[in-house]
């Protein structure tokens, strides 16, 4: 009798005589790619993490350290198209397109205008709301294993209105209730009592009670890397100049160093994945949507997270001050940043929250950039290559990176681990965009 199957299969199910862990890159180091690293570790591989700049020193740095699991709307919202001229005049509006980058992101836009349709929205909107009711357990998961529950405060968020009325919050609450987001609409009243403090032009609020956040999510990030050290985790600080892919072994090239073959690999880059996206045969549709921060002291501080509907930014309670953060900027990975629309966020936040004592002439303000790795459809790439079965990707998260960092490394690794994935991952794939 003849048996026929795989090789690779039947090679894989053998046992590890030599006890050998299989060797993985992770390339990125930011909170998705030190996430992934932790998880993959865990789950019995040799990580190799790998990032030119070093541990969580993009947007795993500088966001506005709120755990968005309400966030289930896709960015390509119809409403938007009234507004795109004003996003063109106004250089320190919150959706904002630099003119001389309009024509070079304009495939992007179409795209993201395509996604726009009712059946494409409600598509991505169903796919986004998986992931983020998966988010927060995720984490739990996580940081219980290293008792440090204390780098999460779940103590819910508001969103507040202050010039639209009572009746637009009651639209809004109507949207998240029909998604089953847990949230209330606070009046005045109740505002006092929850977080006093507010200015008196907020009227009323929606208070979404299951979100969190983070005191510090640089530190919360350089923690998980501390735990990944302790499994062993190897680092390298460089940059990778190519992927080449030989006998279904990928094969990294450094600028520094000579090349390295590992069993797998995971592409975690962000905002930075188009070029060896390409090298990898995947033309991707991904954009730099550049945030900005500031931040500022105040007399005393909110206990929660406040964004405001009207005036599109979010102010967070950190450990050295209060956070204020937001604005949308296509504007590419190269240009300098433009620090006006973080002195912009600060007349914004005390026109919320007036205990703000930071002024813009101060000296030694601290402003932030960073670029957010944005997808037409608002949905990350969860995937494992096409063309490439040793290779994987897990990029493109936009506003939900640390939200979703948790959870993604878990599908991710369940993946690589060809174990079933908690959820369908056909939405995320990478071969919906070729």
């Amino acid at each position: 009798m003849y048996i026929v199957c795989n090789i690779n299969e039947f090679l894989s199910s053998m046992p590890n005589i030599n006890n050998v862990k299989p060797e993985v890159a992770v390339i990125g180091a930011g909170i998705i790619g030190v996430t992934t690293a932790l998880q993959l570790q865990k789950a019995g591989y040799q990580v190799t993490l790998i990032d030119k700049l070093g541990i969580g020193e993009g947007c795993s740095k500088g966001n506005a350290g709120h755990f968005a699991t309400e966030q289930v709307f896709p960015l390509a919202d119809s409403s938007l198209l009234p507004k795109i001229p004003s996003m063109l005049l106004d250089p320190l509006g919150p959706f904002r397109i630099s003119l001389p980058y309009l024509l070079k992101a304009l495939p992007w836009f179409l795209k993201f205008i395509t996604n726009m349709r009712p059946s494409a929205y409600e598509k991505n909107k169903l796919a986004l709301r998986r992931l983020n009711l998966q988010a927060l357990p995720a984490w739990k998961r996580i940081l219980s294993e290293l008792r440090m529950e204390h780098l999460i405060e779940l103590k819910g968020s508001l969103l507040t209105f202050e010039q639209q009325s009572s009746e637009q919050a009651l639209k809004i609450l109507a949207l998240y209730q029909a998604e089953d987001i847990s949230v209330q609409l606070l009046n005045r009243a109740q505002l006092e009592q929850l977080q006093p403090g507010l200015d008196t032009r907020v009227h009323c609020a929606l208070y979404f009670n299951e979100v969190g956040h983070t005191i510090n999510p640089y530190l919360l990030t350089q923690t998980l890397y501390q735990e990944c050290q302790r499994l062993g985790v190897i680092f390298k600080k460089t940059e990778v100049t190519e992927i080449n892919h030989l006998k279904n072994q990928p094969i990294v090239g450094f600028i520094d160093a000579k090349s390295q073959s590992f069993d797998k690999l995971v592409l975690c880059t962000g905002a930075f994945s188009k070029k060896l996206c390409l090298q990898l045969g995947y033309k991707i549709p991904i954009e730099a949507e550049r945030g900005y921060h500031l931040m500022a002291q105040a007399a005393s501080m909110p206990k929660i997270p406040i964004a405001s509907f009207d005036k599109k930014f979010i102010m967070t309670p950190m450990a050295e001050g209060l956070r204020l953060a937001g604005t949308v900027e296509f504007s590419g990975l190269k240009q300098p940043a433009n620090y006006k629309r973080a002195l912009a966020l600060l007349p914004l936040g005390q026109a919320i929250w007036p205990a703000i004592t930071t002024k813009l002439t101060d000296d030694n303000l601290i402003m932030w950039m960073g670029c957010r790795p944005s997808l037409p459809d608002s949905k990350p790439i969860i995937s494992q290559s096409g063309k490439h079965q040793s290779i994987y990707f897990n990029l493109g998260h936009q506003h939900l990176g640390l939200t979703l960092a948790a959870t993604s490394a878990e599908l991710i690794t369940a993946l690589i681990s060809s174990n079933n994935p908690t959820i369908e991952l056909s939405d995320f794939s990478i071969n919906r965009f070729n």
